[in-house]
């Protein structure tokens, strides 16, 4: 009994941390797409064909740590709580649909860009991404809300 205690604080323990790196990430990918979008107190001195690089990159990286950190856990079935499951169960395709947006935009922009693209599709694209991220973020506090608990 006392071993299976050792190892649910452990579990939880090495949740917490990959939750807390999951939000250090996503702090830099707002901050990165608000450089990218231009809000006034996030610009950058980089030209904007590397900070769109920048921010794809990190997006991914957050993407992943996301889906093979924290998710996986629930996913493979090693939560047992069934609170987070449900959530999870109720909240994960919407997830699924944050994560296609997001691959999709990396794939448009993770290449090399020309002016053109930048100036004519990266606004409304970035508008399309914001509202998927947004609605991510809502979805995994909740879910981490509970995780914590």
């Amino acid at each position: 009994m006392a071993e299976e205690n050792i190892t649910q604080f452990t579990e939880r323990e090495q949740t917490s941390h990959l939750i807390e790196e999951l939000l250090a990430e996503r702090t830099q990918v707002w901050n990165l797409y608000c450089g990218v979008a231009g809000v006034e107190s996030y610009q950058s001195n980089k030209p904007m064909e590397e900070q769109v690089q920048e921010f794809c990159q990190m997006l991914v990286d957050y993407i992943s740590l996301g889906h093979f950190g924290v998710y996986q856990r629930i996913i493979e079935g090693s939560e047992r709580r069934k609170t987070i499951i449900e959530a999870a169960e109720r909240i994960y395709p919407q997830i699924v649909q944050a994560t296609e947006a997001v691959l999709k935009f990396n794939e448009k922009y993770q290449q090399a860009l020309t002016p053109a693209i930048i100036l004519n599709q990266l606004a409304d694209d970035l508008s399309v991404l914001g509202d998927q991220l947004a609605t991510r973020i809502e979805l995994e506090d909740e879910l981490i809300s509970k995780m914590l608990a």
